[in-house]
């Protein structure tokens, strides 16, 4: 972002954080997903490896995030979407004042909750 006073750069690890923050404090959202290539398994990320479960593009001024997601078993992944994408939509754009263009949610695994 240009303004008066320089230039404003926000890296998209920083955009990435704040996002999985703002997912897996929603609603039957358990956790992000790490998908191994070379093994094709998914595994739930600690909350300091969120990023990895996100990915985050700039076009024209208007961002693309995806995440990789583990949602609760018996919530309705619908709602749970919804809900993701409400919520990451106006967080982010408080946060950064990008507009996001997209989300893609790609649910990778479900599970049960104690």
């Amino acid at each position: 972002m240009n303004t008066d006073l320089g230039n404003i750069v926000i890296n998209n690890d920083v955009i990435a954080q704040y996002a999985g923050s703002v997912a897996v404090e929603c609603f039957g959202v358990v956790g992000m997903a790490g998908v191994s290539v070379k093994d094709g398994i998914v595994k739930l990320l600690k909350v300091d490896s969120l990023t990895r479960g996100i990915s985050v593009s700039l076009n024209n001024n208007k961002l693309t995030l995806g995440f990789h997601v583990i949602v609760a078993y018996g919530v309705s992944i619908l709602a749970v979407a919804d809900n993701l994408i409400g919520n990451v939509k106006y967080k982010v754009e408080q946060f950064t004042g990008i507009e996001i263009e997209k989300i893609n949610i790609y649910v990778d695994g479900v599970r049960v909750i104690d």
